[in-house]
């Protein structure tokens, strides 16, 4: 298989879909809040942990699935995937939140 048929699969695409959605609760949050660090973790940061820790086993499972069957097209999705999982903790990391 190539990469966008590869890429059609849930396991391919709902951790990166995750990522997107771990990055727009971070900036709305940032948007509505600043970027003070709060006492007490809200909503937001639940949704983002619980979005960062459910991709975890999807990208296992791709990677599971996928890497014997093609390992090419896998590897760069796994690729895509870290790097897209790296850019939703970068600003928790670099903004301390």
């Amino acid at each position: 298989m190539i990469l966008p048929a590869v890429l059609k699969r849930p396991t391919a695409f709902l951790p990166l879909l995750m990522s997107a959605a771990a990055v727009l609760i971070v900036a709305g949050h940032v948007a509505l809040h600043g970027p003070a660090r709060e006492t007490d973790e809200g909503a937001a940061a639940h949704l983002w942990q619980l979005l960062m820790a459910g991709q975890l086993p999807l990208i296992a499972l791709f990677a599971f699935l996928w890497l014997p069957q093609t390992p090419r097209a896998a590897a760069a999705i796994l690729l895509l995937q870290m790097l897209a999982l790296l850019a939703a903790a970068a600003p928790v990391y670099f903004l301390k939140l």
